[in-house]
């Protein structure tokens, strides 16, 4: 088998899509649980906290059940509690089949569904198609998975979780240690150097600039998980493609910004995380990258 999908592309090609769908379908729950798990957690610290400092505290319940992270309970309709059954919880073809409604209470479900389990298997498949049978494609597809749970998590609730970057940024560096021989000709960090040297200057680029905007202004211009996101793609990447990532990301993120401000009609008041911006400029850099680096040095060459 492993001779089959190391020299056969497209059944490689089509496995990691499937897989890519299959893995898609638990990133939906890991965006719609993590915060939730997240904010129990604050909470429980913060009653501990204002408790011990003797302050009344009046919490209320945050109305899920007792035992609740990403494996328990199981998937339900959150409106009739009904349990998805295995046939209803088949990536997109469950959600075709239904026409996008609970198969009980007929409510209507979210088309974000299927289109996180098309685009994890999409983006999995480019990383076959890219980089092969390899160790390359495993922490392809590693990354990939961190990039689409933490952009939608910052999107809904501009949040990037330790849980999500810290991680990440140990797993670039292992990489870079474990396997830069192999890394190094397909668009990861070059060596163990370029990786932890991007992971400082991924972290502390973002940092002087937040700091920067704070002291001219007053105000926090980004989260502190953008340092943390950006540090993890530079462990992953190595410090060259960092500035092809912020190039990538402040481009988009200033043309989609602002139209989402003309669109939403907030103006200036309204916020958009920075997350997801990162996240595309990074797998971009990831897949592209040295092309786009090395096309824009013949452009420059007379």
């Amino acid at each position: 088998m492993i001779e089959i999908l190391s020299t056969n592309l497209p059944v490689l090609a089509g496995l990691v899509f499937i897989l890519g769908l299959l893995t898609g379908s638990f990133l939906n729950v890991v965006i719609h649980r993590l915060p939730l798990i997240l904010n129990r957690e604050w909470r429980t610290t913060a009653t501990e906290i204002l408790t011990e400092a003797n302050c009344t505290v009046s919490c209320p319940k945050d109305g899920l059940p007792e035992k609740y992270n990403l494996m328990t309970p199981a998937s339900a309709c959150p409106k009739c509690h009904h349990k998805i059954t295995a046939l209803e919880n088949i990536p997109v073809f469950s959600w075709l089949v239904l026409r996008g409604k609970c198969s009980n209470c007929k409510a209507k479900i979210s088309g974000r569904y299927p289109f996180v389990e098309l685009l994890t298997a999409v983006t999995f498949m480019v990383c076959a198609i890219t980089f092969g049978w390899s160790w390359s494609l495993a922490f392809a597809l590693i990354l990939t998975c961190f990039l689409v749970a933490g952009s939608y998590i910052d999107y809904d609730h501009k949040i990037l979780p330790d849980q999500l970057t810290l991680p990440l940024v140990w797993i670039g560096l292992v990489a870079a240690l474990w396997l830069a021989p192999e890394l190094a000709q397909t668009g990861f960090a070059k060596d163990l150097p370029s990786a932890v040297i991007g992971a400082l200057a991924g972290y502390l680029s973002l940092w002087s600039i937040y700091w920067l905007f704070k002291l001219l202004t007053g105000k926090e211009g980004m989260g502190h998980g953008d340092f943390k996101l950006l540090a993890a793609l530079g462990a992953f990447l190595g410090w060259q493609m960092l500035p092809l990532v912020i190039l990538l990301s402040t481009v988009t993120g200033a043309v989609l910004g602002i139209v989402a401000m003309v669109v939403s009609k907030q103006g200036r008041d309204y916020k958009i995380p920075f997350g997801p911006f990162l996240a595309i400029a990074g797998w971009i850099a990831l897949i592209w990258g040295e092309t786009i680096t090395n096309t824009y040095i013949q452009m420059l060459q007379p």
